[in-house]
């Protein structure tokens, strides 16, 4: 009897089969692998541990994700208690949709704090009571992130706000405020449709801020995107921002504030100021650079705004370098004579002192035929501008210039449109 063998097309026939049905044995054992430590991962966090920290779920304190039950009292006994914790302490938020009315999370702590967001938080009715709806003070330690939203659904209240108007309204609430937080990070956060500003710091240290989303309607009101006061060592990046009011506003008392790749748009630009306002006694602002950042579509680019009054203090030490304009109505402008709301006292010429500004290598197109506005204090001029590589185009065509008072300064590079200096 002959020995049976196998003919040499079929058995490569049959090993490619194999192979591929090993290739997709292999590609299945692959995914349900990468399926299992997603759980894991996900079940590590939530039952009470993540990179060392000490995990306190709010819904383990109460909280309900209905989207319709208040949970104050359920998220600050959970802060209280991981406040009190000897170590790195998390408060975790789930997915899901939070009801919160004003709650301030106080410290100081015996460690550092995390607030990781995941799900979504909203306010309980127009927070009539209070200016302010969701306030971290006096913390040493701090992160905020965990990529969940601030939804402030400010569309229900802008139209029956108009403190313009009415000078007896209340005010409606910024959605977040830190004030007093030293050594911070507050990074992949969304902000939407805040009542107010998104967010407000005060009286902070070394805070670091980074992939933010921070957005509401161009024509919304006073929903300034991050208002920095009396804050320093300040860092914004790799951002989003369009708003109905400043991108970025940064008020007297603030000292080396640093924002990068920033893209701004709708809004009013990125602005210092404004300073020199009625109740001030002096003011400052110094050590400021904007770079690698791109506007679109603003009523302003890099604005330093001043009012018109006896109030002394100085504005110094700007850059403002490496920055896209898309159809931006005043790309450049200093503006001494800031008057919103008219009628205003012109009569007082600021006293702010506003010397030793950089714009370095700016570029794009002007809605307006004034591209650069420099328009200075008739008594205490600007002093030491220089412009460096400037180049604006008319978005619709047409010629652009320069429009200068009271500037001193020097240029050098390509000047489109022609310099003062």
């Amino acid at each position: 009897m002959k020995p049976y063998r196998l003919n040499a097309k079929k058995s490569k026939h049959m090993q490619n089969v194999s192979d591929k049905q090993g290739g997709k044995m292999g590609l299945i054992l692959a995914f349900v692998r990468v399926l299992f430590l997603t759980f894991l991962l996900v079940w590590y966090t939530d039952a009470g541990a993540s990179n060392g920290y000490k995990v306190f779920n709010v819904k383990k304190y109460g909280a309900v994700s209905d989207g319709k039950t208040e949970n104050n009292k359920a998220f600050l006994k959970a802060w209280s208690e991981a406040c009190q914790w000897h170590g790195k302490a998390m408060v975790l938020i789930p997915r899901g949709v939070y009801i919160l009315d004003s709650v301030l999370f106080l410290g100081e702590c015996n460690g550092y704090m995390a607030f990781n967001l995941k799900g979504i938080l909203k306010p309980k009715g127009s927070l009539q009571t209070s200016d302010q709806w969701i306030t971290f003070r006096y913390i040493k330690g701090f992160f905020l992130g965990g990529g969940g939203t601030l939804d402030g659904e400010g569309y229900k209240h802008w139209n029956r706000h108009d403190c313009l108007k009415n000078l007896n309204c209340h005010p409606l609430a910024i959605s977040l405020r830190l004030e007093f937080i030293q050594n911070g990070m507050v990074s992949h956060i969304r902000s939407i449709n805040s009542q107010n500003a998104h967010m407000s710091l005060f009286g902070c240290v070394n805070l670091n801020m980074s992939n933010l989303r921070l957005s509401a309607p161009g024509d919304s009101p006073n929903t300034d995107g991050i208002k920095i006061g009396s804050s320093e060592e300040i860092k914004i990046s790799k951002t989003r921002i369009g708003t109905g009011d400043d991108c970025v506003a940064i008020l007297s008392g603030s000292k080396n504030i640093n924002i990068s790749q920033v893209h701004c748009g709708p809004g009013h630009g990125i602005s210092v100021g404004s300073m020199g306002g009625e109740g001030s006694v002096t003011e400052s602002v110094v050590g400021v650079t904007v770079k690698d950042c791109t506007f679109n579509g603003t009523s302003d680019g890099t604005r330093i705004k001043t009012w018109a009054s006896s109030t002394t203090g100085v504005a110094s030490n700007f850059i403002y370098e490496n920055i896209r304009m898309m159809n931006v109505a005043n790309p450049i402008i200093i503006d001494q004579d800031y008057c919103p709301y008219p009628p205003c006292d012109m009569k007082t010429p600021s006293r702010i002192q506003i010397k030793d500004i950089t714009f370095n290598n700016i570029w794009g197109t002007s809605e307006s035929n004034v591209a650069v506005t420099l328009n200075c204090s008739r008594t205490v001029p600007c002093k030491n501008i220089l412009l460096k590589d400037i180049s604006f185009f008319h978005g619709r065509g047409g010629s652009v210039r320069s429009l200068c008072s009271n500037a001193r300064g020097t240029s050098y590079g390509r000047q489109r449109p022609p310099s003062c200096f």
